[in-house]
């Protein structure tokens, strides 16, 4: 341990002006913050605590974190280039620190940047709130890219980890009420629709494909559940015909998709349009109205996903254990079943595979069947909680199932990643999009934002070479 770069002392030449820029920094900026403390009128004694504090974590981060990440690189540099027999100035160190560590520090840059032109800009934006949060975002920002070194496989998950716990720190610093019990289970809630959804897709990306028709076949079984029942069909019939059909379109999608690989996606989108079609022709004869429903939603449906439900004299709706006791299940049968040793080495190297005689067609089958089984029980559950049919209800899962695939670190190349990960994106999305509620932000600008969020996630898992270029 004491061998280690880490904990080597730190006298190269590179890395010895930063402990001084580092003082000066946290005195620069606990200056600002007493500054802004004094200005807004807050007690003195609470000044120079938060002062002093500010002070004492900006110098240690800086020293702990960013020097000590600076100090790793130059030192293993230096080290590389001793055992190739040449020396190496300390010039060409911060060159090669530069060049190995481009990607956190143009998201310092950005994160700098952009705070100075949101201050400027922006009334009231330079506030001490405001000022802590890009510190904690730039300390978060380094102390992930540097931990995530030593997780090896399990990278993208401690990375989607350090995400979410930064995001819902940051909503509890500027969204009152954030941290209580009753918003809690509202994500909650919110996230296990989408948390049911992804099952779909996070098997089908396990394979190497994707599935586009997954929004129609939600919204295509919320408003055929409550046609059903308003023809008179006893409700929990209603609900397993609709998981039936669920389920048969997506054993159609399979069947249609798996001699037309390269245009899954195209097919998808195809079922899934015809499906939305001819669910809003049936269920508009003989009515003035196209895409909705109107009827009574069944009070055990409602107590089932509604906010209000109740589980057991607990108030908390059925649909939050449901996720959870399927998270559990898919977490465990991926990792230590047959199928789920069978689905990643498909996923990994189809050729492969199939010399073991894995039966490809049976499993691409299977995870589509098994999307529109989650697809079709997502509209139902939903149906539940908004107490009315809607063919729209499930558009926005068209880029929310994929984000959250995604930002997990399951590779939609197949062969790696899985359920767990993809419990990480949803609960990701949907502190995100609380937090974006909570400020006042629009549809459009949570998108906009999704994106921005996506693009780092996909450039940091793309990094690691796929399971096929290692076989």
């Amino acid at each position: 341990m004491a061998d280690s770069p880490l904990f080597a002392p730190l006298t190269a030449p590179v890395v010895r002006p930063l402990r001084w820029i580092g003082l000066a920094l946290a005195a620069l900026i606990a200056a600002i913050g007493a500054g802004f403390g004094f200005a807004q009128g807050a007690p003195t004694q609470y000044v120079i605590f938060t002062t002093a504090a500010t002070f004492t974590l900006t110098l240690w981060l800086w020293n702990g974190f960013f020097v000590r990440w600076i100090a790793e690189t130059s030192l293993l540099s230096r080290a590389a280039a001793e055992r190739a027999g040449r020396q190496i100035s300390a010039r060409a160190a911060l060159r090669g620190f530069i060049s190995g560590n481009k990607g956190v520090l143009a998201g310092l840059a950005i994160l700098i940047v952009g705070f100075i032109i949101l201050s400027l800009t922006l009334t009231g934006f330079l506030t001490w709130a405001n000022l802590v949060t890009a510190l904690f975002l730039a300390a978060s920002l380094v102390f992930t890219t540097v931990t995530s070194r030593a997780f090896g496989d399990n990278r993208s998950a401690f990375i989607g980890l350090m995400v979410l716990g930064t995001m819902f720190i940051v909503a509890s610093l500027h969204v009152q009420g954030f941290f209580s019990g009753a918003n809690i289970k509202s994500m909650l809630v919110f996230a296990a629709f989408l948390g049911i959804a992804t099952v779909g897709q996070t098997l089908v990306a396990l394979l190497g494909g994707l599935d586009l028709s997954i929004p129609f076949l939600i919204g295509s079984s919320n408003v055929g559940l409550l046609y059903l029942i308003g023809l008179g069909i006893p409700s929990p019939i209603a609900v397993i015909l609709a998981l039936v059909v669920g389920t048969a379109i997506g054993f159609l999608n399979g069947l249609l998709s798996f001699p037309l690989q390269g245009q899954a996606l195209i097919v998808t989108l195809g079922v899934g349009f015809a499906t939305s079609g001819l669910t809003q022709i049936l269920t508009s004869i003989g009515s003035s109205f196209a895409g909705n429903v109107f009827g009574e939603v069944p009070k055990w449906l409602s107590n089932f996903a509604a906010m209000n439900g109740v589980t057991f004299g607990i108030a908390i709706p059925p649909v939050i254990f449901v996720w959870i006791a399927v998270a559990i299940a898919l977490i465990f049968g991926l990792k230590n079943t047959v199928y789920g040793r069978y689905l990643y080495a498909l996923g990994g190297n189809r050729t492969s595979a199939q010399r073991i005689r894995i039966s490809e067609r049976r499993y691409w089958y299977g995870v589509f069947t098994i999307s529109g089984f989650s697809s079709a029980l997502t509209g139902s559950l939903l149906l539940g909680s908004s107490g009315g049919g809607f063919i729209g209800v499930g558009d926005p899962y068209l880029f929310t199932t994929l984000a959250a695939v995604v930002i997990g670190g399951t590779s939609l190349l197949g062969g790696h990643g899985g359920y767990g990960f993809t419990v990480i994106g949803v609960l990701v999305l949907q502190v995100l999009t609380a937090f974006l509620v909570g400020i006042g932000l629009k549809f459009e600008w949570q998108q906009f934002i999704y994106g921005l969020l996506i693009l780092p996630m996909v450039a940091l898992y793309a990094r690691s070479p796929h399971i096929r270029t290692q076989i």
